[in-house]
């Protein structure tokens, strides 16, 4: 039962623009939790590709399956970020990036090819 649980377990970001602030969420059954957090002064929001692993098992077997896997972080104090979104898909990405960019009035860093450009 206890596995179960952590297969319904949903973690991410949300963001409360309207009040400026975010927070880190774990979700189970829809029920979100984590605490608010002022958003930092973001600098930039950066969309990239990188993959996901997931291992699948069964009894005498187990399998790794690696998908791409496109990310939105938000990153501020030089280095620091929050993982902002995930997709599959790279024109839903820079359709949330350009989104996010317009609310915060950011740049965004296109670093899904190999040479990083600004939008």
């Amino acid at each position: 039962m206890g596995m179960g649980v952590f297969f319904l377990l949903v973690e991410g970001s949300e963001f409360d623009f309207k009040n400026n602030r975010y927070r880190e969420i774990k979700s189970i059954l829809g029920i979100s939790f984590g605490k608010w957090k002022p958003i930092p002064n973001i600098e930039y929001v950066s969309v990239f590709r990188t993959n996901e692993t997931t291992t699948l098992r069964q009894l005498s077997a187990e399998a790794n399956v690696t998908n791409q896997i496109i990310k939105l972080n938000l990153f501020y104090n030089t280095n620091q970020k929050i993982e902002a979104y995930n997709t599959y898909d790279v024109d839903d990405a820079f359709r949330k990036a350009k989104e996010i960019a317009s609310i915060l009035n950011i740049d965004i860093l296109d670093a899904t090819e190999r040479e990083s450009k600004w939008l």
